[in-house]
């Protein structure tokens, strides 16, 4: 009987450990991702197999979910050890992606960022993502352990090696012409570099700094003669033409800009409540990707769009709660790289589809069609409820 009640205590301390405010908002999303893309595949004449798309996600949903089981049982001290391996395997595999790229992707997308293994392709940068966020983690914790008294001296010696970590990246990035992606990166470096203790007195030049380069690209791209200067430093035809696209969808709706009216056309006719499952009346290319909101628009209307939103907004609270909770500054870092990753996709995944932001070709996390995607933001989750599991697993065996 003793024995009987020492498991289900062992078992009710299991499931304490385990944060279902990230995974309920996490399996609702992946469901509504399955939904999503069946719609967006029965409705694309383009598609061979409507079956075999959503049986590849459902897969890759799987995939995602063991990864997850297996990282939320690594302990920090593993994660810390494996950091600099994954993240040097990671650019390693960046390189060979410069010469072994898929060139019939590259042709349509104008990114060379796909292994293609037969039918199957992959984009290593989504891992790297993953693998960037540890190392900017083990970077800013090891400084900060080492540096017990903060000044500017030692906060510039900080972003100098937060540089020496990301500027490999980046450049491999631009190598394959993959500017979204590059943008996701920026983002992860601007999370952390926030979260990492620097001073004001640094941060405010930098921000000020960043509004400046901002606004003065916008004048660029919106000018004649900024457009000339821009081509010269290695900007392509094609990112102006998503400009342009941006700035007014309607202007060549047989060109660069049929996508993205078409989609904004398919968000706008679903009105309040949406057309019902499964009812697609406009053509959106290549909606199963970075335009699958277009979907959720057209078939469940402005609720069902603001549903998925609040979605995200539970799950990254729920992140936040866990940065705030844990007691382990690794992890602390870890998790706010991933809010950061997390919360750039889906503002400009869903800006893009509603035309606040131009198409950039970023998914959206959890429903969009990609193996890569999902199984680098489920290793991210993977690492979020590690925090919770791994941070509770020594108070108990102390109480015990």
């Amino acid at each position: 009987m003793k024995h009987g009640k020492k498991i289900k205590a062992s078992n009710n301390n299991r499931d304490n450990r385990i944060d279902y405010g990230v995974i309920l908002p996490v399996f609702l999303l992946c469901l509504i991702g399955l939904l999503s893309l069946y719609v967006a595949l029965s409705h694309d004449p383009n598609h061979p197999s409507v079956v075999r798309g959503v049986g590849m996600q459902a897969i890759w949903y799987i995939v995602g979910s063991i990864a997850i089981v297996v990282i939320m049982h690594l302990n920090s001290k593993w994660i810390w050890k494996l950091t600099p391996y994954l993240y040097g395997f990671g650019l390693i595999v960046m390189g060979l992606l410069l010469k072994f790229y898929d060139r019939n992707l590259a042709q349509s997308t104008g990114s060379k960022n796909w292994f293609s293994f037969g039918s199957l392709t992959f984009q290593p940068a989504e891992l790297m993502k993953i693998a960037y966020i540890l190392m900017m983690a083990l970077i800013v914790t090891k400084h900060n352990t080492q540096m017990k008294e903060r000044t500017l001296k030692s906060d510039f010696w900080l972003i100098a090696k937060m540089l020496i970590v990301t500027l490999p990246v980046l450049a491999l990035i631009m190598a394959q012409d993959d500017f979204g992606t590059m943008l996701v990166f920026l983002a992860i470096f601007g999370g952390v570099f926030l979260m990492s203790g620097i001073s004001w007195r640094i941060i405010v030049p930098v921000i000020a700094l960043a509004v400046i380069v901002g606004a003065g690209t916008i004048f660029l791209v919106t000018t004649e003669g900024g457009r000339d200067l821009l081509y010269k430093i290695g900007f392509k035809s094609y990112q102006f033409a998503r400009i342009d696209s941006w700035l007014d969808p309607f202007h060549d709706t047989t060109g660069m800009s049929y996508q993205p009216a078409q989609g904004l056309l398919a968000i706008g006719t679903g009105g309040l409540l949406g057309k019902g499952f499964n009812v697609s009346n406009i053509y959106v290319p290549v909606r199963e990707s970075d335009m699958i909101f277009t979907v959720i628009g057209e078939n469940f209307g402005f609720i069902g769009g603001a549903f998925v939103i609040f979605l995200y907004f539970i799950l990254i609270y729920r992140m936040i709660r866990v940065c705030f909770d844990t007691n382990n500054e690794f992890y602390a870092y870890i998790a706010s790289g991933l809010i950061m990753m997390l919360l750039f996709h889906v503002f400009e995944n869903i800006g893009a589809n509603i035309g606040l932001l131009p198409l950039t070709g970023i998914p959206l996390p959890f429903i969009s069609q990609g193996g890569s995607s999902i199984l680098g933001n489920m290793i991210g989750i993977g690492l979020i409820l590690s925090m919770r599991y791994q941070n509770e697993a020594p108070a108990k065996t102390s109480r015990r």
